[in-house]
This record gives C-alpha cells, structure tokens and sequence, in this order.
C-alpha cells in the first residue's frame, strides 16, 4: 500500500538545534520582561478609558470629542509599526524596546503639565506612534530565543501581559483614579515606563535566533542553502498573511472599543460602580489570559505530532473571531444578568488567542530576516480598527435617539466586521501550502530530526 503523500513545514534555517552559547535561563527571563512590556503597554492604553468618565465631566466634553481624543492614539500608530517594521533588521530588539518605553513615560507628561483636549490628543498621538511596533517588535524580540516548535507558550504569555494589564492594572489605576484623581493614574504609569526601560537596558540582550544561519551541515564544505528573499507584494498577498491579518482586524476592533468605551458603557448603561466595573473588566481579562495558556501550548503541541498549521494555527483564529462577533451581536438583547456578562466576556475577551496565532501563522510563510518587517506591515493593518472604531462609536452615541441605541448600533457594527474577518481568516490561513508556493519548504521535504511531517 502507498503511504499517504504528506508535506511538511520544516523549521527555518534559523532553527537549527540551539548553539552552544543558548542559555535558556536567560530566554525565560527575556519573556518575563517582555510580558511586564505588554502589561505596561496594555495599561498606557487603557488607562484613558477607565478616567473617561472623571476627563468628560471635567473637561465638559461630548461623547464625539473624547471619541476623536481616543482614535487619535491611532492616527500614527499603525505608520510608526510598519516604519520600525522596516529597521527592525538593522537595530537591536534591545535599542527598540528600549526607546518605545521611554517615549511611553514622556507621553504622560503633556496632560500633567496642562489637562485640556489639545494636550490629551497630543500625548495619545506620541503614545500610539510609540506603542504602535509593540505587540510585533516584541515578539520579533522572543522569537529570537525560541525555535520554531516552541514559541506556543513564550508566545501567549507575550499577548497575555495585555489580559494582564487589563486584569491587574484596571483596580490599580481605578483606585489611582478614585482616591487621587485621574491625573494620578497617569503619573504613576509613566514612572512605570521610565523604570521597566531601565531594567531592560540592562538585561535586554537580542538572542541567537535573530537572524538566519546555515543548517547543522554547515562547516563540511558543502554548499549550504540559504532562505531566498521575497517580493513584499508576493509575502503580502499569499492567503496565510490575507487570512492573518483578517483574524488580527476583526480581534482589534473589539479590543480598540473595549479600550475606549466599554468602562463607560459599563458606568452609564450597567449602572455600575468605578470599582464594579473594574472588577469586571478584570474578570474578561482572566478570562482571555486562561485562554492564552491554555490554547497556545495546545497549538504546539498539535505542531509536534505533526498536525497541519492550518488546523492547529490557523482555524482557532477564524473560529475564535466568529464566536466573538456572534456574542457581541446578542449581548445586547438578552437583558441585565449573567448571561449578559457571559456574552461580553466573549465577545471583548474570547479572541485574545488571534493575536499570537496570528503571528505564528505568519511567520510560517516569510524568509527569517525579513520577519521583522512582516510582522510590522501584519500589526499595522491588523489594528487600524484603533484608528477607526472609538470615534465611530462616539459619534453613534451623539446622533442616535439615545445613548442605549448608540451602543446597539456599535455593538452591531462591530458583530458585523468581526463575523467577516473570521470567515476570511478561517477561509485563507493555510501556511504548509503558501509556505511551497513560495519555495520557502520543499515539495518532498528532506526527513531530519529537525522537524516531522505535517499533515495535509
């Protein structure tokens, strides 16, 4: 009997079994500063939101102005991660990192100094231009310490310091907020920045997967092979990177209007309290942080035993984004109660695992020194909703026959674009056929202990 034609997705040239210099120690305390990274970048963004409602009293501002105030984070953001995208290569991780998180503590200066809108945009502009390479460049910054087949897990605790900033900093910086004023909030986090900065300068080394090397054949004289480097246009528009990016906007969007507006939605539709609020914000995040760990790992472990990315991958994406746009589409019409706040978990938590699949499911199909500037161009698109979704939803607010209508037509909306960013993500992400297409793995790979066939 003919054995069943299967292909594989081998391991880059990168990954090559770690040199003699890996020190794994070190990798996992490189992961826990970056989880600390995003924690800080989560709470940076968050922070407006849960001070909406103390800022817009104050100020006297409408629901469109604080709207634009929010999407104003966005206006560079998305320019700022495809440029550092770019130089990636040319610059360490560790100068990278290093700067966004000293402009983080400098963004929080305009508003102490003078608090009106023009210095609440200014500071959210310089925030968004230097968090927007964050998420890519600091998992760029990871993936230089782990091979391919072990990224599942340092992956998801990188995206899960975001459910960690909302699950842990939302009561911090709403206390800050209560009982010091929401000025507070905005000094402590840029104390935070300025300290994390100086500890990974320090410590922040790049690590030894940053950039292709020649296979374990390397030395015997034998010509050695090296990853080819492809057209932008044809990395772009192969299906894996269409689908990736697809999952990754439909999860932005519902996570550029939890930033924004569901505190407020909470406090003036909910009738909650600053603290209530807060501590179900809190419980979405551990919720989306318990699907990190577990769902990732699982990825992996489906990879080794030889599952295709596209199943292990790549479906999780599409599904995950789908089931949110269904809960954000309903919870609006079930009435007050648990089932409510079950449906708003899932509709602004339960598709947190998109933003490392996402980036796994690309790395698949692009050469290794050209991942950096992939993983720009993939964060840039995937979370232009920031840009778009806050002002749009406080424009609702202010035109609509009540503010609970406002909200429902958002909600729609959003249900609407994250259902069609799913269907697309599930429908294109297939990394083992993109990766042949572009004669990154052989159509008969060779067999090495390196990697195991992945099935079709």
């Amino acid at each position: 009997m003919a054995t069943p034609h299967t292909t594989s997705l081998p391991l880059p040239l990168e990954d090559a079994p770690p040199p003699p210099e890996f020190d794994r120690r070190r990798a996992w305390l490189i992961t826990a500063m970056i989880v600390l990274f995003m924690l800080i970048n989560y709470a940076d963004k968050s922070v407006l939101g849960l001070a909406a409602v103390p800022i817009m009293d104050e100020l006297d501002i409408s629901n469109s102005t604080y709207g634009m105030i929010s999407s104003s984070f966005s206006i560079l953001f998305s320019l700022s991660g495809l440029v550092v995208g770019f130089v990636s290569s040319r610059i360490s991780s560790r100068a990278l990192l290093f700067t966004m998180s000293l402009l983080w503590a400098v963004a929080q200066l305009p508003v102490l100094i003078v608090a009106a809108v023009p210095t609440l945009i200014a500071g959210r502009v310089l925030l968004g231009a230097a968090e927007g390479p964050a998420a890519s460049m600091s998992m760029h910054a990871l993936y230089k310490w782990f091979p391919f087949d072990r990224r599942g897990l340092p992956s998801a605790l990188q995206i899960s310091g975001a459910a960690l900033g909302t699950l842990i900093a939302a009561p911090v910086v709403t206390w800050l907020i209560t009982a010091f004023g929401w000025r507070s909030a905005f000094a402590a986090l840029a104390v935070t920045s300025l300290t994390w900065s100086l500890i990974w300068w320090r410590v922040g080394h790049d690590g030894p997967y940053g950039q292709a090397r020649p296979s374990a054949g390397a030395g015997t004289g034998a010509p050695q092979p090296r990853e080819p480097r492809l057209p932008y246009r044809k990395l772009l528009l192969n299906g894996t990177v269409v689908g990736s990016i697809a999952g990754a906007f439909g999860a932005s969007w519902a996570l550029a209007l939890s930033h924004a507006w569901l505190p407020a939605y909470f406090r003036t539709q909910l009738d909650m309290t600053p603290s209530a609020a807060a501590t179900v914000i809190s419980g979405i995040s551990a919720f989306s942080f318990v699907l990190l760990l577990a769902v990732s790992p699982f990825a992996d472990a489906l990879n080794r035993r030889g599952v295709a990315a596209r199943w292990a991958n790549g479906a999780p994406q599409g599904i995950a984004v789908v089931v949110a746009g269904l809960a954000m589409a309903s919870f609006s019409f079930v009435g007050d109660g648990w089932l409510q706040v079950l449906l708003i978990a899932v509709a602004f938590g339960g598709n947190a695992i998109v933003f490392p699949l996402h980036y796994m499911t690309t790395a698949a199909v692009v050469p290794t020194h050209q991942r950096g500037a992939l993983f720009g161009i993939v964060a840039a698109t995937g979370t232009l909703p920031g840009l778009v979704a806050p002002y749009l939803t406080g424009h609702l607010l202010d035109t609509a026959d009540s503010q609970g209508a406002g909200y429902t037509t958002s909600f729609l909306l959003s249900a609407g674009v994250m259902l069609l960013s799913g269907l697309v993500a599930l429908a294109y992400i297939r990394p083992e056929r993109d990766a042949r297409r572009l004669g990154l793995t052989p159509d008969e790979p060779a067999q090495t202990g390196a990697s195991k066939p992945l099935a079709q």
